[in-house]
């Protein structure tokens, strides 16, 4: 005779039971999972050592019946997270015990591309590199381009703000998007911003954009697109020391000049992309800056000038121009490929994402040298320099339980200096689930709460990806009593370094 189940178990069984039947009066059958087996796929995003399976996956095929399951699930109170690729860092995804996963995938048209007003209109799950692809013919393309650019996806993009390498120059995706458009939490059609350069009424774009599938549900959005260069070169300088590449990126932005891409790799990272995919990077330098430049050949050939001199007078042992096109994308290609390369020399990576100012970039890698040797864990570092947006990537294996606190306390570490050294605990993963404990840190009860009325005014339930990003005041108050007990500051004088 077989033991009852517990009572949680029951009572999700039956919740479950109730959200299958009210989605599969709205979804074909092929569109609707709920068997664990079925579900597995989706239980995490890229952040793997989080995972929770959700009670039914939907994946609908029109707009129609994305807005049939959020009504559905309005009218159930059932929690709803929109996922496209499952790329995000920061759990943004993670789907909820009690909820159901809406899987985007199947919106990957790109609806129309526009060479006159260099704009395109893609569905939500197209991914990023797709639209450079559709409009190359034109001479055109997109230019925020995360290392995740040939899976993420363009919804995904939108609910985390995502960057690149080449966002010091271009900017961000906000920078670069004109309209997002989808669907309330109720089901309700919504839209933010316009075709046009300004919209009636409240500007909301900048809300949406970065908001983590808290605020709306995103289907299709109108993106800018920008003429390709006619030539780009690339820059990479080897450093004995990292304080003195460090130096190099601010003197490189204070003598005015704005790079199309300026990256710094230290040298374990650049030991292991070098092994992965051989882009000729100096094994002997302590860090190393990919410097690149483009437009037309007598403005690239000018920037590249003025900033070999500016690399040599802060000290760079070695400094090489590519050649041509070929030596320039193998040069990117070590960058590009930092997290996989990180993923071969480890079971497991973490990879954290905070701010800093530029000026700070070697007090934070020194200050990770140090922190390695508290927690026993590796770190290898790749940043978006010119911007001071870090990428530490902490190596650990989660099947040991031990490991996994231990990345975890280095990561809050990487987060809470950054906000001491004037930064900020995010720049393009998002918080998710990941940062909740630091974003007690880093902002007021007072910030927390008016970001907690934005969240109601949109979704007064709190329905929609619940949980993620904003903590809750209890969880802050736990946090804060843990804090002292570690003997560190308490959150408010953290807060005004």
């Amino acid at each position: 005779m077989n033991a009852p189940l517990p009572l949680a178990a029951t009572e999700r069984m039956q919740r479950q039971q109730t959200v299958v039947a009210a989605l599969a009066a709205v979804l074909p059958s092929h569109a609707l999972l709920w068997q664990g087996e079925d579900t597995v796929p989706y239980e995490c995003d890229g952040l793997t050592a989080y995972r929770q399976l959700p009670l039914a996956v939907a994946l609908p095929e029109t707009e129609a019946q994305v807005a049939a399951v959020l009504k559905a699930c309005h009218a159930l109170r059932v929690p709803v997270v929109a996922r496209g690729a499952g790329t995000g860092l920061s759990g943004g995804a993670m789907p909820h015990p009690m909820g159901v996963t809406l899987a985007l995938a199947k919106f990957n048209k790109i609806v129309k591309l526009d060479k006159v007003s260099r704009t395109a209109v893609v569905q939500c799950g197209v991914r990023n590199l797709a639209i450079s692809e559709a409009a190359a013919p034109l001479g055109l393309y997109y230019a925020p381009d995360p290392s995740s650019q040939i899976a993420c996806t363009i919804g995904g993009n939108v609910a985390e703000n995502s960057g690149g390498v080449h966002c010091l120059k271009y900017g961000l995706t906000l920078h670069n998007v004109l309209k997002v458009r989808g669907f309330t939490v109720e089901g309700e059609p919504v839209e933010f911003g316009s075709d046009a350069l300004d919209a009636p009424g409240l500007d909301l774009l900048p809300l949406v954009v970065g908001s983590e599938g808290m605020l709306a549900v995103t289907l299709e959005v109108t993106v800018k697109l920008v003429p390709k260069p006619q030539l780009a070169r690339c820059i990479m300088a080897s450093f004995d020391d990292v304080r003195k590449a460090g130096d190099a990126v601010a003197a490189i932005i204070a003598a005015g000049i704005i790079p199309a891409g300026l990256e710094m790799l230290d040298k374990p990272m650049t030991a292991a992309v070098e092994d992965f995919v051989h882009a000729g990077y100096d094994l002997s330098a302590e860090a190393i800056l990919l410097c690149e430049s483009d437009g037309t050949p007598e403005e690239v050939a000018e920037e590249i000038a003025r900033m070999q001199a500016v690399l040599e007078r802060c000290g760079a042992t070695r400094i090489e121009v590519s050649a041509d096109e070929k030596q320039r994308l193998k040069f990117w290609s070590g960058r590009k490929n930092a997290f996989p390369a990180s993923g071969r020399i480890s079971p497991d990576y973490m990879c954290m994402d905070s701010t800093i100012p530029r000026k700070r970039l070697a007090d934070i890698l020194i200050a990770i040298g140090q922190m390695e040797k508290k927690y026993g864990l590796k770190c290898c570092n790749v940043f978006h320099a010119g911007d001071g947006n870090l990428h530490p990537l902490i190596l650990f294996d989660a099947n040991d339980p031990d490991q996994l606190h231990r990345c975890e306390l280095f990561g809050a570490d990487i987060l809470e200096t950054s906000v001491a050294m004037g930064g900020t605990v995010t720049g393009e993963h998002g918080v998710g689930v990941e940062k909740l404990n630091s974003m007690c840190v880093q902002f007021t009860p007072d910030e927390r709460a008016q970001m907690e009325g934005v969240k109601q005014a949109f979704d007064a339930a709190g329905t929609l990806n619940p949980g993620k990003v904003i903590p809750t005041l209890q969880r802050c108050a736990e946090y804060g009593k843990m804090h002292v007990k570690k003997g560190l500051l308490p959150f408010p004088e953290l807060e005004r370094f």
